[in-house]
């Protein structure tokens, strides 16, 4: 899968230079970061409606999509597939493969009411 990844991540890095009114990927870079950080989530929220949904061939053409804006947003944040593989790598030695890192520890729920209470008080 990281070979599918690496040479998407190239094919990225080449369309990027071409002409945004025929590729869409040169589209996205002229329209910058906050356009491509906007379209992972949309595809995130996508993939999660036809998950829910149980439309399993709706849900692989959502990812597919997904991990193109996940991909070309990397590229335009200069970051190298291999820094993920890296990271993935670090957190299967501490936590094993199928896990992610671990939460911070919330709050206690007086201390967030408190804060609630406190951000809206006039000022």
């Amino acid at each position: 899968m990281s070979d599918s990844l690496n040479r998407l991540h190239a094919a990225v890095l080449e369309a990027r230079s071409r002409d945004p009114s025929s590729s869409r990927t040169a589209k996205l870079f002229a329209d910058g970061l906050p356009k491509m950080a906007k379209k992972v989530a949309e595809e995130a929220v996508e993939l999660g409606i036809e998950a829910l949904q149980g439309h399993r061939q709706a849900a692989v053409l959502e990812s597919a999509d997904l991990i193109y804006n996940l991909v070309t947003l990397w590229a335009a944040m200069g970051i190298e597939p291999d820094e993920i593989w890296g990271e993935l790598d670090r957190r299967e030695q501490l936590y094993g493969i199928a896990e992610k890192l671990p939460k911070k520890p919330a709050r206690p729920k007086q201390a967030r009411r408190r804060s609630l209470a406190v951000a809206a008080l006039p000022r």
